[in-house]
């Protein structure tokens, strides 16, 4: 066996290892590619080398609904609003809790409600609003969260805390957590993957979905809607493939020598994503290519699948990407964020995204991958149960993080289910509360993952995703 100059005797374990874990995952995968039910820990190509528990599922899709989603106009029926519409909060209601200064200047909390109407659907008799008709009849699938709660009142240090488990910035997200510890089983596409829709009035910035102190390779990989869906992807006019290769080869070469010299692992990172890169030449065009998908799936999704860069495209991509084995997609759709005409901005962003999110669901079904895949949705925050604004002139709602609703669905999940409880009006927690620590617990529980063990040492402590907090939420899983 030869050895290159950075070799030695750990670096020597860790690839023997992977070789190994590769192979026992080979093991498990049946002839369609999809892994086979697992009654023990599976073998993994990430830091782990082996989950700690049978995982239930070995991908996550997240839909990422920026700006705060309205929890009492989507998923969590108040008729206490309509009865009140116009009059003052109750006091006991409000409590002495932090709002905004959007809503502090205005001197008062008045009581709104849009007048949606509600509906029971399935078996489940799960109440949805008129907003989402289409995920509404895929309630039975769905496990209901009406009791998420969370500390920062504004986006910046709420969207930080959903992805990071922490409202500081600078942290690993979740998905760069699962990079990390799981791997990808396509070693020709990044192990998490990352897309952007909607309206642009939200900045979405990288460091959301960044890898913070974990090696850089494990940051989330964007995909655009432009003909290079992911930056410098394409080689130059006048420079083959074969040119690219040996520019690649040789850059990665000496970027050996200097490992070698210094061994410093954001060396080793960045010659795993010059390689990544140059695989990636040849697989992403593929993977954005959808002319070989049938009538009958683009239809599925409705017309906007046909748009480059919508949420609808993007929600069949992830699909896509999930069967060829990435371990996490995230898709960011901003434009939830209604302080103004919540009752438009609700039916707005619900149109934009109400039928790819039920579509994505149904196709994963119709392609055996459901029962192996985790599809999560929420935003990070909910909307107050006042209004904000003029209530006959199209009023919106404030940020409120002491309460909103957020669902699962997929592999290991409780169908059917809703879990949580809120008062009244939507605005405190009643019943079996659920921080967002214990959210992400729950999702690695899902992957094979005891949240406390999945750590990496940096600045003379151990960290973790769910930081020194976070409880399974046990009621979730089936």
């Amino acid at each position: 066996m030869l050895f290159s100059p950075e070799s030695n005797r750990r670096r020597f374990l860790t690839q023997v290892s992977s070789g190994i874990g590769y192979a026992a995952l080979a093991s498990l995968l049946t002839e369609q590619g999809h892994a086979a039910p697992s009654t023990e820990p599976v073998a993994v190509p990430g830091s782990l080398g082996k989950t700690h528990f049978p995982p239930k599922v070995k991908n996550v899709i997240y839909l990422f609904m920026a700006g705060g989603p309205s929890h009492v106009d989507l998923w969590d029926h108040k008729p206490r609003l309509k009865e009140m519409h116009g009059q003052d909060m109750p006091k006991s209601i409000l409590g002495d809790q932090r709002v905004t200064l959007m809503t502090r200047n205005q001197g008062h909390f008045k009581t709104a409600s849009t007048g949606y109407k509600w509906t029971k659907h399935g078996q489940s008799g799960l109440e949805v609003s008129e907003a989402l008709p289409h995920l509404g009849k895929m309630a039975d699938d769905l496990c209901l969260i009406r009791s998420i709660h969370s500390e920062p009142i504004n986006h910046d240090p709420a969207v930080t805390f959903m992805q990071t488990g922490r409202p500081q910035p600078g942290l690993p997200c979740m998905g760069s957590w699962m990079s990390y510890g799981l791997g990808s089983v396509n070693k020709d596409l990044p192990a998490f993957t990352v897309m952007i829709s909607g309206p642009m009035d939200q900045p979405i910035p990288s460091r959301y979905f960044h890898s913070g102190f974990l090696p850089s390779q494990h940051q989330g990989v964007q995909f655009l809607a432009g003909n290079d869906p992911v930056l410098y992807l394409s080689n130059p006019q006048g420079v083959s493939p074969e040119t690219r290769g040996e520019l690649v080869g040789g850059i990665n070469e000496l970027n050996r020598l200097r490992h070698g010299e210094v061994k410093d692992p954001e060396i080793e990172a960045r010659i795993k994503s010059f390689e990544l890169a140059f695989k990636m030449q040849s697989s992403v065009p593929e993977l954005m290519d959808i002319t070989k998908e049938s009538a009958k799936t683009l239809e599925l999704y409705g017309p906007e699948v046909k748009t480059p860069g919508s949420f609808a495209r993007h929600c069949l991509l992830a699909r896509r990407l999930v069967q060829r084995g990435t371990r996490f997609v995230q898709l960011f759709h901003r434009g939830w964020d209604q302080h103004g005409d919540v009752t438009g901005g609700v039916k707005r962003q619900a149109g934009a995204t109400d039928q790819p999110a039920a579509a994505l669901l149904q196709d994963l079904k119709n392609n055996g991958l459901l029962d192996e895949t985790l599809v999560i949705w929420g935003g990070e925050f909910g909307r107050t149960a006042y209004g904000q604004g003029n209530l006959s002139g199209g009023f919106g709602r404030d940020h409120h993080p002491r309460c909103f609703s957020m669902w699962l669905a997929g592999g290991g999940v409780k169908k059917g289910t809703v879990i949580g409880k809120t008062d009244d009006f939507g605005y405190n927690v009643a019943e079996r509360p659920v921080h967002v620590n214990d959210l992400h617990a729950t999702i690695l529980q899902l992957m094979g993952v005891d949240h406390k063990k999945l750590t990496f040492r940096f600045g003379g402590r151990d960290f973790r995703l769910t930081d020194v907090a976070g409880e399974v939420v046990k009621e979730a899983l089936a």
